[in-house]
C-alpha cells in the first residue's frame, strides 16, 4: 500500500522527568513514551486520520518491541521498521529545565539502528508514490541513513511534498559546519522546509524569519515555514507570506510541540488547506502537546484538534 505520508529517521524510547525545574543531578521519577522527531510526526499524522508508514530501525530488545507495539496501536504502519540483531534501541532522557525548553540527553551508542538505513530497505515505488515524504535533519547526521535519505528525496518530483524538518540536535553532529553542509544538500531536494530561528541559523546562516524564508525560496523550496516560538509561525511561498499568532497556553513540556506542528502541517497539505488555516491548525496542535508531559501519547485526533481550534477562537 502507498501511504499518504512516509516519515523517515530517528526513533527512541523517551523518559520524561516528571518534576519541573529539577535537573538530572536531582532525584527524579520518569514516565516512558515513544520518541524521535520523525517517529512523533508519524504518530501525529496517524492520529489525524491519514495513512502513514515509518521507515527506521530498532534494536533486538524489549525497548524495540515496546515502541513497535505502541506505534501499531496508534495506527502507524511499521512494515519498514526494521530490527537490527544485537543492537540496542536508543534512549533519550528529558529534564524540565525549564519546561519550555527541556534538557535532552541521548543514549544512542556508537551506531544506533536508525542510522543504518539503506536504499534497499524500502521499495522505490513507496518513496515515489507517497503524497508526503518527511525527512528530519537530525536523521542526516550519522551512518548510512543520510545518503539513503538524500537518495530517496531525489526520487521525488518538484510537484510533490518532500518535507525537510531542520530539526537540529547539536550532540548528533561533529560540528556546525557539517550540519550546515548537509542541510544545504537536503534543502536542494526539498519542496517544503520547516525550522525555528536557531535551526535556520545553523542551516542558512541567518535566524531572521524573513531572510530565512527568502533564502529557502531562492533555493527552490515552494513552501518555507519558520517557527517563531511565542510569536507563532510564518508560512511563505513566492506569492504569499502570512504570520499566524500562537495559541496561548501554560506550558508543561515544550518537547514534541514541533512534531505535533509537523503532523498538523502534513494534515493541512493533504487536505489542500490555505496557508493561514494550516498555520492555525499546526499552532493549535503544537500548543496542545506542550500542555502535556509526553508528546507521542498526546498527539491530538482530528476531532480533538477541531475542539482545540474552537476553544482558541
Amino acid at each position: 500500500m502507498i501511504p499518504d505520508v512516509l516519515s523517515v529517521g530517528r526513533i527512541s524510547v523517551d523518559l520524561y522527568a516528571q518534576e519541573p525545574h529539577q535537573g538530572f543531578d536531582a532525584q527524579q521519577s520518569f514516565r516512558k513514551s515513544v520518541g524521535g522527531s520523525p517517529t512523533n510526526v508519524a504518530v501525529a499524522v496517524a492520529q489525524l486520520g491519514h495513512s502513514v508508514m515509518l521507515a527506521t530501525k530498532v534494536g533486538e530488545d524489549d525497548f524495540g518491541r515496546y515502541v513497535t507495539s505502541r506505534l501499531q496501536g496508534w495506527g502507524v504502519d511499521t512494515t519498514y521498521v526494521g530490527v537490527t540483531p544485537g543492537a540496542q534501541t536508543p534512549l533519550a532522557f528529558a529534564a524540565l529545565t525549564p519546561p519550555e525548553t527541556p534538557t535532552v540527553v541521548f543514549y544512542r551508542g556508537s551506531a544506533a539502528p536508525d542510522t543504518t538505513l539503506e536504499t534497499s530497505d524500502i521499495p522505490e515505488e513507496i518513496v515515489q508514490g507517497a503524497r508526503i515524504v518527511w525527512i528530519s535533519q537530525g536523521s542526516l547526521a550519522q551512518g548510512s541513513t543520510p545518503e539513503t535519505c538524500l537518495s530517496w528525496m531525489s526520487l521525488r518530483s518538484q510537484d510533490q511534498h518532500t518535507i525537510l524538518d531542520l530539526d537540529y540536535r547539536p550532540s548528533l553532529w561533529p560540528d556546525l559546519e557539517q550540519a550546515r553542509a548537509m542541510a544545504t544538500r537536503a534543502i536542494a531536494l526539498a519542496t517544503v522546509v520547516i525550522g525555528n530561528a536557531e535551526e535556520c541559523e545553523v542551516a542558512l546562516g541567518t535566524g531572521d524569519p524573513d531572510a530565512a524564508a527568502d533564502a529557502l525560496l531562492a533555493a527552490g523550496v515552494r513552501l518555507a515555514i519558520i517557527k517563531l516560538g511565542a510569536g507563532g509561525a510564518m508560512l511563505a511561498t513566492r506569492d504569499q507570506r502570512v504570520i499566524v499568532a500562537p495559541t496561548p497556553i501554560d506550558v508543561v513540556c515544550g518537547l514534541g510541540a514541533g512534531d505535533a506542528f509537523g503532523g498538523a502541517l502534513c494534515h493541512g497539505l493533504l487536505e489542500e488547506l490555505g496557508l493561514e488555516e494550516i498555520g492555525k491548525l499546526a499552532n493549535a496542535a503544537g500548543a496542545h502537546v506542550a500542555t502535556q508531559l509526553t508528546c507521542a501519547d498526546a498527539m491530538p485526533t482530528r476531532s480533538e484538534l477541531q475542539d482545540i481550534m474552537g476553544e482558541a477562537a
